[in-house]
């Protein structure tokens, strides 16, 4: 049965009432509303047909041939209705289909990948796709659903979700502090070496804040890396100091590998964010690993 693209879907409920109900007044009861609702709707989805649907006596009403012709009709769209909702009400709880994120190389290493794991596990019929890198992905372009970003959006016109935040910690390696002295206030910066991480707006540049007192160093840099990796690799062989999230630098400060530098002074902190792409719809899949990492993250906070 094709659906008329004119026809008023809501006297569809009324006219099914009627059928079971056997009257107006029954079926009014029945839908909880008033008996003239009933009728005027089912006179007004007559008038679209253009035929009788029922025969009326004082008591009750019957269907006509067209009535029962409808009603045939009206059976195999509803038993096609429950079909489509019962699938769409399945895929909020076993997602299916292609997911393909976008993330920061380390991020994605250490945060997204886990996450990815486990969320791959209470769906097992989701195809999972992990693409890294610092450079910002064309999402349409490559297919991505959605891309997670580090730091401060800047641009309004993205469709974006803060998850959480970060902080950033100023680290570096044991060696490179026994060799070169260890900073005792954010002005002693402007003497060391740093790690420029090219992708940063003013990765020279850099605020620290203690209680009230607020300081901006200028730094000097001896060696450039664009991606977080790099970077921490280039701290590891006792290059200078830079900035790492807590995330990536966790592990290395945990076995000793890198230590905290001036840790009574905190740098501003980040937000972690989840980008969609153009388009107002949001696919289940997109939305249920979106939810799963926001709490991974509160949990790991």
């Amino acid at each position: 049965m094709a659906v008329d693209a004119d026809l008023d879907l809501n006297t569809l409920p009324l006219f099914l009432a009627l059928v079971a109900a056997g009257s107006f007044t029954a079926a009014a009861e029945q839908l909880g509303c008033n008996k003239s609702k009933v009728s005027l709707g089912v006179k007004r989805l007559e008038s679209h047909l253009g035929v009788a649907l029922f025969t009326r006596t004082t008591r009750q009403v019957q269907l006509t041939q067209a009535g029962e012709q409808f009603l045939a009709g009206c059976a195999q769209l509803m038993d096609q209705l429950d079909e489509l909702m019962s699938q769409v009400e399945a895929d909020q709880h076993q997602l299916q289909g292609a997911l393909r994120i976008a993330a920061p190389e380390d991020f994605a290493a250490q945060v997204v990948a886990p996450a990815l794991v486990a969320f791959g596990e209470q769906h097992p019929q989701l195809q999972l796709e992990l693409r890294t890198g610092d450079s910002v992905a064309d999402m349409v372009r490559e297919g991505i659903d959605l891309s997670l970003r580090l730091g401060w959006l800047k641009d309004s016109t993205l469709r974006a979700s803060k998850l959480g935040q970060f902080e950033q910690w100023l680290v570096a390696s044991p060696a490179y502090l026994k060799t070169h002295g260890t900073p005792k206030k954010p002005e002693d910066l402007a003497d060391h070496a740093w790690i420029t991480f090219t992708p940063l707006p003013a990765p020279l540049t850099w605020q620290f804040s203690k209680g009230k007192q607020t300081r901006q160093v200028k730094m000097h840099s001896r060696f450039r890396a664009n991606t977080t990796a790099v970077t921490k690799q280039l701290l590891l062989a006792g290059a200078g100091l830079s900035v790492l999230t807590d995330s990536i630098a966790a592990p290395e400060l945990a076995s000793g590998q890198l230590v905290r530098v001036l840790p009574a002074w905190s740098l501003p902190r980040g937000g972690i964010y989840a980008v969609f792409p153009p388009g107002k719809h949001v696919p289940a899949r997109v939305r249920g690993f979106v939810d799963f990492l926001k709490q991974r993250l509160a949990w790991a906070g």
